[in-house]
């Protein structure tokens, strides 16, 4: 008898392994000469062998080695298509974060554009206002010497 948790596999496993070694056993050739029981003594150390080996550490069944290996294989798939979502939400992130920064780049070259329309304009009218100043200073220092009509210069009386 065996516990459930052992299965089905691998109490065929030790009773196929234990008619392998009894095949095997020299005395086990010509066995309608030996009575009942007869083989209790010398096959006895074996089966105990066999059962203790069987309880320790099992051989492992092809079938489980199978499922491991196809459960580890899954895992390591499981883990590479995560890293491989991961890395596109990282992509998608990248994507949308160099749309905004072109949307950016955009409106600040648009700006900068106002911007130095603006200082021209600014520059043009400050221009204006200094050669207004500078012709009423000029007309200041003329009409200091000529009068404010500018009428005595070109007389010589």
């Amino acid at each position: 008898m065996a516990d459930d948790a052992a299965g089905r596999r691998m109490p065929f496993a030790f009773l196929a392994d234990l008619q392998r070694k009894f095949t095997a056993a020299p005395s086990s050739s010509s066995s309608d000469e030996i009575p009942a029981y007869g083989l209790q003594g010398s096959f006895g150390h074996t089966i105990s062998a066999l059962l203790h080996q069987y309880n320790t550490s099992p051989p492992v069944d092809e079938l489980t080695r199978a499922r491991s290996e196809l459960d580890q294989v899954k895992d390591i798939m499981v883990q590479n298509v995560e890293q491989i979502l991961s890395r596109g939400e990282r992509i998608e992130l990248l994507v949308d974060k160099t749309d905004v920064m072109a949307g950016q780049a955009t409106a600040f070259r648009r700006g900068a554009r106002t911007t130095r329309r603006q200082m021209w304009w600014r520059n043009q009218k400050v221009l204006a206002l200094s050669v207004v100043v500078g012709l009423i200073i000029l007309w200041i220092v003329v009409a200091q010497f000529c009068g404010a009509g500018l009428n005595r210069c070109g007389s010589t009386t």
